[in-house]
């Protein structure tokens, strides 16, 4: 293979990876949520709002979302912080496959599931639902 080919072949799975991961969040939405125990059973159950953040120490996008989401977490027992380096099994039950991933559950359905970083009024919006 010449230099060209191997070049275009590296930018074809580099997006289309980001595009498989896009479309694989899409055919989430509308499904039930996980079943999981402990303290996220009643937040899944519930008829309400839940919000689980998904995060990594080392991504550099999480740096700016994670304190927004520290303020909201501290107060509401429907948002959930979860550092997928110490909880995989939870991030594997809700098919993460990047931080920040956002999941927002209405009614143990998922209502929106969002990958990558989001502005701070988008995640604000989303964390207001949780109240």
């Amino acid at each position: 293979m010449n230099l060209i080919s191997m070049v275009a072949l590296v930018v074809f799975l580099f997006f289309g990876l980001q595009y498989f991961m896009v479309l694989r969040t899409k055919f989430k939405k509308g499904k039930a949520a996980p079943q999981l125990g402990g303290k996220f059973t009643e937040a899944l159950k519930g008829k309400g709002t839940s919000l689980f953040y998904f995060y990594s120490p080392s991504c550099g996008a999480c740096r700016t979302m994670t304190p927004v989401v520290s303020r909201y977490t501290k107060n509401s027992s429907r948002c959930f912080k979860i550092d997928v380096s110490k909880d995989m099994e939870t991030a594997r039950a809700f098919g993460v496959m990047g931080t920040p991933s956002t999941v927002l559950i209405e009614g143990g359905i998922i209502k929106d599931f969002i990958v990558g970083a989001r502005p701070e009024s988008d995640l604000v919006s989303m964390l207001e639902q949780t109240k």
